[in-house]
């Protein structure tokens, strides 16, 4: 392969995985073509991006963006997987996959220039995800507020009750408070 050639494969590597740096690294070279075509479909639908890539080639391509963290895992046939809301989505996509088709193999990725092993790559996808995440904290913001407003609100409530019962005549004090007023005349 001329040297012009692997350069427009390396610039199209940097084109399609544009900004991202968060990138997993799978072997799915054992995978049937319907199952191929599945998985790749599936993913594209979710706005993952999948590219199967030679490596050195997609070691160069990453290295001109920066990304120098999957250089020890480009070995064997390697796909790259980036792209998704982020890389705990991504890595739980991809971990599912991995459960239901046994030849894909996940090899490893890279996140915020972190090599992940496998196992890291397991690990992440347990973890919550950025929705996720933003939601609990919002939740634990709004939490102290919340019962402040009801320690507030609580004891006005509760005196506003009492005195509407005893406005309608149902308290047993105001009652017998009329007829005493009475008798010291």
């Amino acid at each position: 392969m001329s040297k012009r050639v692997k350069g427009m494969l390396i610039d199209t590597i940097r084109e399609q995985i544009g900004e991202n740096r968060d990138i997993l690294l799978i072997d799915s070279s054992k995978l049937d073509a319907n199952t191929a075509n599945r998985f790749r479909l599936a993913l594209r639908e979710k706005g993952i991006g999948v590219l199967t890539v030679q490596n050195t080639l997609a070691r160069r391509a990453l290295n001109d963006v920066g990304v120098t963290s999957l250089d020890s895992l480009l070995a064997g046939p390697s796909t790259l997987v980036w792209g998704g809301q982020d890389i705990v989505d991504l890595s739980k996509e991809i971990a599912k996959w991995a459960k239901d088709v046994s030849e894909l193999e996940v090899k490893g990725g890279s996140c915020e220039g972190e090599t992940l092993d496998a196992a890291g790559v397991e690990s992440l996808s347990k973890s919550l995800s950025r929705d996720e995440l933003l939601s609990k904290l919002s939740g634990m913001l709004l939490s102290p507020g919340a019962k402040l407003a009801a320690a507030l609100t609580g004891p006005g409530a509760m005196l506003a009750s009492q005195v509407e019962k005893i406005s309608e005549g149902e308290g047993g004090a105001g009652e017998a408070a009329e007829p005493a007023a009475e008798e010291g005349e």
